[in-house]
């Protein structure tokens, strides 16, 4: 890994940080040691700017470009540093768009002659009975037959992903701006 600048951030298949990179984990390093980095990122990942500052932690991240100036219509902004999101989420009736389960029945009989009671979907005692059939007893169907589901429990909110050691460069070359 060669001709970096410092303070930029690499990819790679394998488990630790070669010499001059350093692991997007969060530690802390300190300034007096690393002079060149917290000129470039500051206190953006976290340290008290006086001895420390912190490296990003891209672990368990997905890394999101940061906002330069106003960001296109339908896209948020995001300054350096900052983080969000979570793995799982709680999904609750209030955040569903109203809806309805309508059933749409005719008001003729079914495909046997009909008496008073007949309800829909009673339920069956042998093969030959109809399923406009009088149940024992006959029972119209209440407002609430479609049920609740859920149960507000977390679900997973992870897209596909593959695991990979993000690195930090702590030596090259510093950039200079345009």
């Amino acid at each position: 890994m060669t001709d970096q600048f410092v303070g930029e951030i690499r990819m790679n298949a394998f488990g630790f940080a070669p010499k001059g990179w350093a692991q997007c984990n969060g530690q802390l390093l300190t300034i007096q040691q690393n002079t060149a980095l917290f000129a470039l990122i500051g206190t953006s990942y976290g340290g008290d700017g006086i001895r420390t500052f912190g490296l990003p932690d891209l672990r368990g991240r997905t890394p999101v470009d940061s906002t330069i100036g106003t960001p296109p219509p339908g896209l948020s902004p995001y300054v350096n540093g900052e983080s969000g999101g979570s793995e799982t989420v709680t999904l609750l009736s209030g955040q569903l768009p109203p809806h309805t389960h309508p059933v749409n029945v005719l008001g003729s009989a079914g495909d046997k002659p009909s008496a008073p009671n007949h309800v829909l979907a009673g339920v069956p005692t042998t093969a030959t009975t109809a399923l406009y059939a009088t149940p024992s007893p006959a029972v119209p169907l209440a407002s609430t037959t479609v049920l609740p589901i859920g149960g507000n429990q977390p679900h997973d909110n992870m897209q596909p992903f593959l695991t990979v050691n993000f690195c930090i460069a702590l030596t090259g070359y510093f950039p200079s701006r345009n």
